[in-house]
């Protein structure tokens, strides 16, 4: 009894904040002018913010740059000297979601 009470009380509280969850995803692909970063987002109810934010940090957490997001990608050229340690990749929703992604340098290794 305790226990289908705690799981419903998680489920209540936590159903809300699951529903607007931003996903992200960003990898390194090749372009004409070199290397570029793609970073997609989508709630996880499978809708795609139409406007937002991309931050992306240094591994030390230094601001390197604000991209805008439209309709769920944003990109912006690799720079491998300032991303060898890896990058922080922030995605903040105009609607003030926000979601995350990690690019290792282990993911930066082998380019694209």
């Amino acid at each position: 009894m305790i226990r289908s009470l705690i799981l419903i009380c998680a489920l209540a509280l936590g159903g809300p904040a699951l529903a607007h969850r931003v996903t992200v995803f960003a990898s390194v692909q090749a372009a004409e002018a070199g290397e570029v970063v793609v970073v997609e987002a989508k709630f996880s109810t499978g809708r795609v913010p139409t406007q937002g934010d991309v931050l992306v940090e240094d591994a030390s957490g230094t601001l390197l740059a604000t991209y805008p997001l439209e309709d769920g990608v944003a990109r912006f050229p690799l720079d491998r000297t300032v991303a060898a340690g890896g990058l922080s990749i922030t995605v903040k929703t105009d609607d003030d979601h926000e979601g995350y992604w990690l690019l290792t340098p282990a993911d930066l290794g082998g380019g694209a």
